[in-house]
């Protein structure tokens, strides 16, 4: 039989373990294909990756300096209202002082209405 075989190589006729190889090498630049599509499938996912990364930095810059900018605003809005709060206190004091420079408190009128009021037989001012 193995005359047979040398014989058929000698012709040039396929002989099943030629068949068998051509089939492996094959196989192998198959798989080699498919490798090749991984790796370039995995080389444009770095790619992504960078290009994300990169977006995700510029955008973090931009969180940190709109925060910044929100920051200083409110700071501006909190001395303007605190610079507010305190001249509605100063004319809170000078209408006080000059309510009672005239000898009149705002508890006292009240009460006195309430008596007043009640004496003539009129409704309350809250019961309106």
């Amino acid at each position: 039989m193995a005359h047979f075989v040398r014989a058929a190589v000698e012709i040039g006729l396929s002989t099943e373990p030629a068949n068998l190889v051509l089939e492996l090498l094959r196989n192998i630049r198959a798989d080699i294909a498919r490798l090749d599509e991984k790796a370039a499938t995995k080389a444009e996912l770095r790619s992504q990756v960078a290009d994300l990364r990169s977006e995700l930095q510029s955008l973090r810059a931009d969180v940190a300096s709109d925060f910044i900018g929100v920051n200083a605003k409110m700071e501006t809005l909190r001395n303007e209202t605190s610079e507010q709060i305190a001249g509605l206190r100063r004319v809170v004091v000078e209408y006080h002082s000059a309510v009672l420079g005239h000898g009149v408190l705002i508890s006292g009128l009240e009460a006195r209405v309430r008596r007043m009021e009640q004496h003539v037989g009129l409704p309350g001012m809250g019961s309106e």
